[in-house]
């Protein structure tokens, strides 16, 4: 923006203009990036005094559902607008999270300054896109993809008017535009700092995004001065196993003097003066020590090496999309009845014949629907899980089908046309409602889709795999689920076991180690074992899978068994009383004594009717430990 600034009069003069001619003179008054978005705004159907609207805010749940899809970039985002908040203070002024598509996600600020601006809508779940507020900074800095401010008179629309507003980008570590961060405050205390301020914040969320989505890759970082290593000034690259170098962010391909595109085809030795096998040899003897390295412009750089965080085991869920033909085959771990199911499913990979899966609440439905995907003809295709529960009850259809583009929103296709190619697996599928019930049956016999507000259908090629813990024939006599879907879903069913009728546990729960914690050999203690075989498991594989996840988490990196004291409290205590008594020795009781709770003691007393025997086998200590124990209240 040009210095000094016309005045609000000026400025008004020149947007008349603008709306009486189409365009402006060249340089006339105003930047020509302004010029660009106030013919934007003009394009848009806007008028300078045009009636505020809500026609372009979301509702709660439409905010939530929002926020939700966002989750990584608040998440990464937050911290700093706390930050900025706390620079901010007390300055009349707020800090605002937008999305990519100018939705307003998050606010901070003076409780004076959110009130005024709520007037004019800035506030979460407001569009502040250029079609729907004119020029803006939040909707401008989306437009043009670069920081700018919009003072006063410059925002196109006159209630606006009292604005100043600084706003950045956001970009993902791909490239893709995320959103925009911005600090809005009175025209009148505006501070010429907020610029370079909102600035260097959104290259502090930038970074974050960065480290975050290079997690499991090797990265260096660096600066022109060693103390500007881990400001939000510093250079970061990430590098491959191999020393190319797969990413950087902006002020890392400045330093480099690089650009986006020779991301992935450049290794480290092209651009340093050194070997990949040096970078990794500095970090084994100096970890954490900066490493000063001259390019070849006679720049310096100081540099340090973040080496990558230890892979996460991946979780056993369908979302992995084994691409390998036996996944199904990899479920099996002995059990008559699961074989029995999967060789059924084997038979109906490829076929058009829809698939009812019949069995408790976390039994692994779930898993099994993404293992027969897997295992057949469309494993390249998308996987859409729908938890029907999770639908919210006034978006099922939008949720579902999709709807079109409207002037406040762009469109979205909906789950059916995003498994297209693929599979819709479909939990809980009594939780459906009826009208939605309905119109999936028409969907499924037409193989077409109609979003929410569109004209034309879309042709849609799925195959549908629903799961059910809930009896469908009693809920049709009830009149609470469609017949005529019912027998559309229901070509084959096949019935899932509980955990605790399973005849494969101790393989089952061999293997479940093992993929949480791949090639460290970790088994459970005999006493836990033991226990672990009798619990009836209500939540199944669900609960077992959690006790497990939690239960490796909290030993130690040189521990490979299981024990009591590494599993959640309460899957503890109840635990302890499937205990035989020799499943616990005596070397163990001064640690079980420590770890028991009075409530527990009460309890097994309880539970052995005052035989204290009795209760001290369920304690897994002796009768002389319990009476001491009790004597010690």
């Amino acid at each position: 923006m040009p210095t000094p600034k016309p005045d609000r009069a000026s400025l008004r003069r020149a947007r008349d203009l603008m709306l009486e001619r189409g365009e402006l003179p060249l340089g006339y008054l105003v930047s020509t990036l302004l010029a660009r978005s106030w013919r934007r705004s003009v394009d848009a159907g806007l008028a300078p005094d045009g009636r505020l609207t809500d026609a372009c805010r979301l509702d709660e749940s439409e905010l939530a559902r929002t926020r939700e899809q966002r989750y990584e970039l608040i998440a990464h985002a937050r911290p700093v607008m706390e930050y900025l908040h706390t620079q901010t203070r007390d300055s009349g002024s707020m800090v605002t999270l937008a999305d990519e598509k100018g939705v307003l996600l998050q606010a901070l600020g003076d409780p004076d300054f959110l009130t005024r601006a709520e007037r004019v809508a800035l506030s979460p779940g407001a569009s502040w896109h250029e079609r729907h507020r004119g020029t803006n900074a939040i909707g401008t800095a989306l437009a043009e993809a670069r920081p700018l401010v919009v003072h006063g008179g410059e925002h196109f629309l006159e209630r606006n008017g009292f604005l100043s507003c600084a706003a950045a980008p956001l970009v993902a570590p791909d490239g893709k535009l995320l959103g925009v961060l911005d600090i809005s405050g009175d025209e009148r205390q505006h501070h010429p700092h907020t610029f370079g301020l909102v600035r260097a914040a959104a290259q502090m969320v930038e970074n974050r995004l960065f480290d975050a989505y290079h997690a499991r890759n090797l990265r260096i970082r660096f600066h022109t001065m060693a103390e500007g290593i881990g400001t939000f000034s510093e250079g970061i690259a990430a590098l491959s196993e191999d020393g190319w170098l797969i990413g950087a962010n902006q002020a890392g391909l400045v330093f480099l003097g690089l650009r986006a595109g020779d991301l992935n085809a450049t290794p480290l030795s092209r651009i340093l003066p050194l070997r990949f096998a040096d970078l990794l040899d500095w970090n084994r003897r100096r970890p954490g020590e900066p490493m000063l390295v001259t390019l070849a412009d006679g720049e310096r750089l100081f540099m340090r090496i973040e080496p990558p965080m230890r892979a996460a085991p991946a979780a056993p869920t369908s979302e992995r999309r084994v691409r390998a033909r036996d996944a199904l085959d990899a479920l099996d771990t002995g059990d008559e009845r699961l074989a029995t199911a999967i060789e059924k499913a084997h038979k109906l990979v490829g076929k058009p014949i829809p698939l009812l899966l019949q069995g408790e609440p976390g039994v692994g439905k779930e898993r099994f629907a993404g293992a027969v995907h897997a295992s057949g003809p469309r494993h390249d295709g998308p996987f859409v899980t729908v938890h029907c529960a999770g639908l919210l009850p006034n978006l099922v259809e939008a949720e579902l089908f999709g709807y079109a583009p409207t002037l406040c929103r762009d469109g979205e296709p909906g789950h059916v046309r995003e498994a297209h190619g693929g599979t819709l697996f479909m939990d809980e599928i009594e939780l459906l409602p009826l009208p939605a019930q309905k119109q999936l049956l028409k969907v499924m016999l037409d193989h077409r889709v109609t979003p929410i507000g569109a004209t034309e259908t879309v042709p849609i090629d799925i195959v549908l795999i629903c799961a059910t813990h809930s009896n469908l024939k009693a809920a049709i006599e009830a009149g609470e689920f469609d017949a005529d879907f019912y027998y559309r879903i229901n070509g084959v069913t096949l019935q899932l076991a509980p955990l605790r009728e399973r005849q494969d546990f101790p393989a089952l729960v061999a293997r479940l180690l093992e993929e949480l914690a791949p090639g460290r050999a970790i088994s459970l203690d005999p006493a836990v074992a033991t226990a672990f075989a009798e619990y009836s498991w209500p939540g199944n594989l669900r609960q077992l899978n959690n006790a497990l996840r939690a239960a490796i988490a909290l030993l130690d990196e040189a521990e490979t068994r299981i024990g009591w004291s590494h599993l959640p409290d309460d899957i503890a205590e109840e635990l302890r009383w499937r205990v035989p008594p020799a499943a616990t020795s005596a070397g163990e009781e001064t640690e079980n004594l420590r770890e028991l709770s009075q409530a527990t003691i009460e309890r097994a007393i309880a539970l052995s009717r005052g035989n204290m025997s009795e209760a001290a086998r369920r304690l897994g200590i002796s009768r002389n430990t319990l009476y001491r124990r009790l004597r010690e209240k």
